[in-house]
């Protein structure tokens, strides 16, 4: 019986079903207690907790090491997410380069193969609309590490997608719950606002670098960036995810709150194979190279035998790459190297 149960557990994907699993087992052990050895029952409770303590209430699934591949494989939890495919009218097919331009060479190392995906179009730019947008949905998006949402406009607003659109999902967001974009919806996850409106030491996402372009800044999972202060210049500045301090036009757009999935950085994949499902190919050292293909290559033994650097012979470790007298260098008003030095 209690071996039907761990497969049963192997089996699940969501941690309700581990509950219900280890709420019958129980009531078994509670029913055998009477005619069991005291050996023997403890044996079963030692199962029965090893099958509870695998439920990770952090927004990890931990799973069982029935095979090498499973052994140390954590992903995130998607419990509460639709499992139907996405909205059809706001997806496009998506096609892989595999790190390739348009001439066809390689410029990025590394890529290619994956599963397939459908892009889902995001709306980053969240323009102003009259009436609320209803949540229908939170979904899952292979091409982005967040929750996406599909709202429901009011016929007409959201333009000829038959009033859906998709939004980054922001953490305690659910379904039903109303969106808002203009200078009347109220502080609250999911209303995007212009920066003028919203309050200092807001923490907020899917910044805006020029007016009406698209949210451009803190739009990976878990992350936000924070209004730090409003000036009287037309300018704003925005604590970004890395400490840099940056001015951006207080008329510029964001959405308040922190974006969902933070647990997106703890998961661990388990098996080389879980890399090649993302489309990302195997990275071979410089130094297991020969000469001719790599600064650090060749040799006898393993010898480097210079600085740490690209295979175009770029320092790696501390070499600064920003352009000098950069355009944008004017609107960066706490670098984040100076913002570490301060903290330290």
């Amino acid at each position: 019986m209690f071996r039907r149960l761990a497969q049963l557990f192997v089996s699940s994907a969501s941690s309700k079903a581990v509950v219900d699993v280890a709420a019958g087992a129980l009531g078994a052990c509670a029913g055998l207690a009477s005619s069991v050895p005291a050996q023997r029952h403890s044996g079963h409770a030692l199962l029965l907790a090893r099958l509870v303590s695998t439920s990770v209430g952090t927004g990890l699934k931990v799973y069982k090491p029935t095979t090498p591949g499973f052994r140390g494989r954590v992903v995130t939890l998607r419990e509460g997410l639709w499992k139907g495919g996405p909205y059809k009218p706001l997806t496009e097919g998506l096609r892989k380069s595999g790190g390739r331009n348009n001439h066809g060479r390689i410029t990025v190392w590394h890529r290619g193969g994956g599963s397939k995906r459908l892009y889902r179009h995001v709306d980053f730019q969240r323009a102003e609309a009259e009436g609320d947008g209803v949540v229908e949905r939170l979904e899952y998006d292979p091409n982005r590490s967040a929750r996406i949402a599909l709202v429901r406009y009011p016929v007409g607003v959201a333009g000829d997608k038959r009033g859906f659109a998709y939004m980054l999902a922001p953490q305690n967001l659910g379904v039903g719950d109303a969106v808002r974009a203009g200078p009347s919806a109220p502080i609250r996850p999911g209303s995007s606002l212009q920066l003028r409106h919203i309050p200092d030491g807001q923490q907020i996402h899917n910044v805006e670098l020029a007016m009406g372009r698209g949210g451009k800044l803190a739009r990976a999972a878990g992350t936000s960036a924070v209004l730090v202060s409003k000036g009287t210049d037309g300018y704003a500045i925005v604590k970004l995810p890395s400490g840099e301090q940056r001015l951006v036009p207080d008329g510029c757009r964001a959405t308040i709150g922190v974006l969902s999935n933070p647990a997106h950085k703890n998961r661990k994949l388990g098996k080389a194979g879980a890399s090649r499902w993302s489309g990302r190919r195997p990275t071979v050292r410089g130094v297991a190279m020969n000469c001719v293909d790599h600064p650090h290559g060749g040799g006898r033994g393993k010898s480097k035998g210079r600085l740490s650097q690209t295979p175009w012979g770029k320092p790696t470790k501390g070499y600064k790459t920003r352009k000098r007298r950069a355009r944008t260098d004017r609107l960066i008003h706490l670098s984040r190297h100076n913002a570490r030095a301060r903290a330290a």
